[in-house]
C-alpha cells in the first residue's frame, strides 16, 4: 500500500490514496494553519472507527442481521508532552437492529477488536482502548484492551 501526501501551502496537506480518494489535513490557526481540513490525529481516530466499523458490518451481514443504524463515537486523550501520542481511547458502538441479539453484536465487535481491525491492533500498543457496545439504545457490553496507560 502506498499513499501520497501533497503540500498545499502554509500547514495544509492533501493525502491521496491509490484509488484517487483525497483527505484534506491542516493545522489549527494558532499554530499557523487555516483550519482547511482535519488534524492528522483526528484522521487517525476516524480511521479506527472506519476500520472496525467495516469489520462489524461485514460480520453482522454474514450473520444475516439487518442494520437500521450504526454510529460510533471515538474520543482520544493524548499525553501532554511530545510526541503527544494517544494514551486512552474510548470507542462506543451504537447499533440499531430489529433482529440482532446482544450476543451477535457483542461477538461482531469482539471479533473486530481481537482479530480483524489492524488500526485497533496498532493503537492498542500505546493506548488503552475502552469499548462500549450498545444495541437499540441499551448497553450490552463494556470491555478494555491494550496498554492501559493513564495520562500524565
Amino acid at each position: 500500500m502506498q499513499v501520497e501526501v501533497e503540500y498545499l501551502g502554509q500547514m495544509a496537506f492533501r493525502g491521496i490514496t491509490p484509488g484517487g480518494h483525497t483527505v484534506q489535513m491542516d493545522a489549527a490557526p494558532e499554530v499557523g494553519g487555516q483550519d482547511s481540513g482535519a488534524r492528522p490525529t483526528e484522521v487517525l481516530l476516524i480511521a479506527l472507527a472506519g476500520c472496525t466499523g467495516i469489520d462489524v458490518v461485514s460480520i453482522l451481514q454474514k450473520m444475516r442481521v439487518s442494520i437500521q443504524g450504526f454510529r460510533m463515537a471515538v474520543e482520544g486523550s493524548r499525553q501532554e508532552e511530545h510526541p503527544k501520542v494517544f494514551r486512552q481511547i474510548q470507542l462506543a458502538y451504537r447499533i440499531d437492529s430489529p433482529d440482532a441479539t446482544a450476543e451477535q453484536v457483542k461477538r461482531a465487535v469482539r471479533l473486530s477488536q481481537e482479530k480483524y481491525c489492524s488500526v485497533s491492533a496498532m493503537l492498542e500498543k500505546t493506548a488503552g482502548l475502552e469499548i462500549a457496545v450498545y444495541l437499540n439504545g441499551q448497553e450490552v457490553e463494556r470491555f478494555s484492551r491494550g496498554a492501559m496507560v493513564t495520562n500524565k
